[in-house]
């Protein structure tokens, strides 16, 4: 059950709980009212607490990430991947799994390129140390460099070749993944 639903429940279980309270409460005891209502206020807190951290708890299907590099820009390609960084990190600190994925078509293949990426040695060090991470490239955006410069367009060793970078990014959202472009 999402968080927001056991949210909602807990607050409408309270709601009701103060309803039925104040009802029955006589003339006599309304100087317990307020007592009652802060009672009713303190069980709804911990039901919503309680409900976070059972919602973080119990997560067993990891995060999803997917980011889109479009542009040859080696500021935009580093703030992708200091975006991938640190959701890394961040969802590394809580004790939870990520999964991210990188998926570069049009002028924004350069990222995994071979011999023109600018970000090389980053992919390099950031694919050895996180394992939830992938990089896509567009097999149409390669195949059009290849006519256009006449040889065969060499892709970073961690880059996977997918027919079409924007549906495979359709795909990814279509299945759940957040969608990320810096």
């Amino acid at each position: 059950m999402n968080r927001s639903c056991v949210t909602f429940t807990a607050a409408i279980a309270s709601i009701g709980f103060i309803l039925v309270m104040s009802t029955q409460i006589g003339r006599s005891a309304q100087s317990n009212t307020s007592s009652t209502l802060n009672a009713a206020k303190v069980s709804v807190a911990k039901a919503n607490a309680k409900a976070k951290i059972t919602d973080t708890a119990t997560r067993s299907q990891p995060h999803r990430l997917a980011v889109q590099v479009n542009v040859n820009d080696p500021a935009i390609m580093n703030l992708a991947l200091n975006n991938v960084s640190n959701a890394a990190r961040h969802y590394s600190e809580l004790g939870q799994k990520v999964e991210i994925e990188v998926v570069a078509f049009g002028p924004g293949l350069h990222m995994l390129r071979d011999d023109t990426s600018p970000v090389k040695a980053r992919i390099t060090s950031m694919s050895e140390s996180m394992p939830g991470l992938s990089f896509s490239a567009c097999g149409n955006t390669r195949e059009n460099m290849t006519k256009v410069e006449a040889k065969e367009i060499p892709l970073v060793a961690q880059a996977k070749v997918t027919e079409s970078g924007v549906v495979r990014l359709m795909e990814l959202q279509e299945r759940g993944w957040a969608y990320l472009r810096p």
